[in-house]
């Protein structure tokens, strides 16, 4: 189930943020979103590169607080800047939502 709600996060609820707020262009806006999943590639940094049980928030150097305050001023810039920073946040929040489904403690700590 954690599975699901994680993807669901990732492609289904950019889907719907593309088509409800940016409607008269939503495809192009869906594909931005998407490509803010590339702040994963911060992955390939880890050692090893995947492990389930790892919680990427503030481990991973674009998971971090650091990075999340610089998506934060991308959302007072114009467009497409705006989505981007808004798809980044959301990515941060949809694996905040997946490490504490997989038990971990979230704290504000856990971002610096």
């Amino acid at each position: 189930m954690q599975t699901i709600i994680h993807y669901s996060l990732h492609l289904i609820v950019p889907l719907a943020i593309a088509y409800i707020f940016y409607r008269d262009r939503w495809l192009k806006s869906y594909l931005i979103l998407l490509a803010t999943m590339l702040v994963d590639l911060d992955h390939l940094l880890a050692t090893p590169i995947f492990d389930p049980t790892r919680c990427s928030i503030g481990f991973h150097p674009l998971h971090t607080g650091y990075a999340i305050l610089i998506y934060i001023v991308f959302l007072f810039c114009k467009e497409p800047y705006r989505l981007t920073g808004i798809g980044l946040l959301f990515h941060m929040f949809t694996d905040t939502i997946d490490a504490l489904l997989s038990g971990h403690q979230i704290s504000f700590m856990t971002f610096w």
